[in-house]
């Protein structure tokens, strides 16, 4: 079992930068692959970024790359997502999520999540 927490969101003007943390509970942390998602009101739930168990390998979604960096730490069980040049298109509730398959951005291919934190980018 992993309990993930997400904390880091809040208000940012365009071009700004934000880093969200999700900070996992549970001794397990290192054998899942993480990854953050996004949604924006009205929207599908959508992939934003993903690592690999010990972070060797990363994939981001075409939207944010080059832009957004995600890394964790495993002895802290913690994620990172760092995101820069933020847009207002970047507006939405962004989530961490836990699972076992390399390069997947299907919500339902991940097995624990967070709560969610909110991410506003002001134009």
């Amino acid at each position: 079992q992993v309990h993930l927490v997400e904390s880091g969101g809040g208000l940012v003007q365009a071009g700004g930068s934000l880093r969200l943390s999700c900070a996992a509970s549970g001794r397990t942390f290192s054998s899942y692959a993480v990854a953050w998602f996004r949604q924006a009101p009205g929207n599908k739930r959508e992939f934003v970024a993903q690592i690999s168990w010990i972070g060797s390998s990363t994939y981001y979604a075409d939207s944010v790359k080059g832009r957004f960096t995600i890394s964790r730490d495993n002895a802290k069980n913690t994620a990172y997502l760092q995101m820069n040049s933020l847009k207002p298109e970047d507006t939405a509730v962004y989530y961490c999520a836990a699972g076992n398959y390399l390069r997947a951005t299907n919500p339902t291919n991940y097995d624990y999540w967070g709560q969610g934190t909110q991410v506003t980018v002001s134009s």
